[in-house]
């Protein structure tokens, strides 16, 4: 681990603009159509329950990252295969949102520049914040969340007064069934954005107060919930279900509607603020425990020294990872959330937990025998 703290204000703030980051980009819990919003909210209650899965194992071992602790539980070979799968889950995950964000600004700003040189310029960036270590990313998202909040309030200012919120876009609120939402957010809309809440496992042993990091880890995720979801709701409050499941980016269209005045209109500066905010806080994050857990599992002395060969295959993954950006996102709405986010944010927590409750009360059970043991051979002397 980096010889590095950081104060539980900065550690709500990375879990907000983390949380936030590219769940903005698409229509989020979108077949929940008008009850989308309330799919959000139900799938935040959900990636809570999760986090206190996180949180318990973080309390068995407060000192050790993801990558270090899962060898204490499953022993060095197998912990080791284990932390190594999560590295290369982290640098995927990373390759996803760095494609996210790379495509975006080709579509919004930059369309005849090559994606590979788009993506480049956006890592070179992140390469440059990990080298400098955990705790100037917090000191950095600090000043993003100030902007980010800025930005918002800002943004639904224009809306109220340019008057093109349409409350009756909202009904029928519960045209799907309470049962159907449910099984959405569970299936969905629980792993993508909520349960990446896993990659701080690697971070929140940087944390000067262990003590407050329920308060904080609850109300990052409830926060960032709350705004997604608030999001989703004026998305449709102002463009209708219909278009907001068809735009490509229901935000940037948004975005692109405010007229005030008849003078103050396309507003795009916003929606690219925005991106650039949430995708360096996201990819930065998963390119910094990925190079932290890299040399935690290969025992290297410098982790730095890792950030560009990191950085490099992150980026070569991006280019390679789809053909087109709407493969891209198909793989992301099928594919990756049963076969890949489901094993590493639910199914090995889970068992890393059962194994873990089960070896900790094994020591509290020796350890309490030795007690006996000491005690009856004082009384016997």
């Amino acid at each position: 681990m980096e010889k590095a703290k950081i104060s539980g204000y900065q550690l709500f703030v990375l879990i907000f603009l983390f949380e936030m980051g590219s769940a903005l980009l698409v229509p989020l819990a979108g077949e929940g159509k008008q009850g989308a919003w309330l799919v959000i909210l139900i799938a935040m209650i959900g990636g809570i329950l999760l986090f206190f899965v996180y949180y318990a194992l973080f309390q068995y071992y407060p000192n050790q990252i993801l990558t270090e602790f899962v060898r204490s539980i499953l022993g060095n070979f197998l912990g080791r295969i284990v932390a190594f799968l999560y590295i290369l889950y982290f640098m995927y995950l990373a390759a996803r949102v760095l494609r996210d964000f790379g495509e975006t600004l080709l579509t919004v700003a930059y369309p005849h520049v090559p994606l590979f040189f788009a993506n480049a310029a956006f890592i070179l960036v992140v390469i440059y914040t990990v080298r400098k270590g955990i705790e100037v990313l917090a000191r950095t998202s600090e000043l993003f969340f100030v902007l980010e909040n800025v930005l918002f309030l800002t943004f639904i200012l224009l809306i109220i007064v340019s008057g093109m919120i349409h409350l009756n876009n909202l009904k029928p609120v519960l045209e799907i069934s309470g049962v159907e939402m449910v099984k959405m957010a569970f299936s969905k809309t629980i792993f993508f954005p909520f349960g990446e809440l896993i990659v701080f496992l690697m971070i929140f042993p940087y944390l000067n107060e262990p003590q407050r990091l329920k308060k904080i880890g609850v109300g990052g995720l409830a926060l960032s919930g709350i705004f997604l979801s608030f999001t989703m709701a004026m998305n449709i409050a102002v463009l209708g279900v219909d278009l907001t499941l068809r735009s490509q980016y229901p935000l940037l269209t948004l975005i692109q509607s405010i007229e005030v005045a008849g003078f103050l209109e396309r507003l795009d500066v916003y929606f690219l603020l925005k991106l650039m905010i949430g995708g360096f806080i996201k990819i930065t994050v998963f390119t910094y425990v990925a190079v932290t857990g890299t040399a935690n599992v290969f025992n290297v002395k410098q982790p730095s020294r890792l950030a560009y060969p990191v950085g490099f295959v992150i980026l070569l993954v991006s280019i390679v990872i789809a053909s087109s950006y709407s493969e891209h996102i198909q793989e992301g709405l099928s594919a990756v959330p049963v076969y890949i986010h489901l094993p590493f944010q639910v199914i090995i927590p889970f068992l890393l937990l059962i194994i873990a409750y089960f070896k900790n009360r094994k020591k509290r059970n020796k350890h309490q025998q030795h007690k006996t043991d000491l005690k009856g051979g004082v009384e016997g002397k």
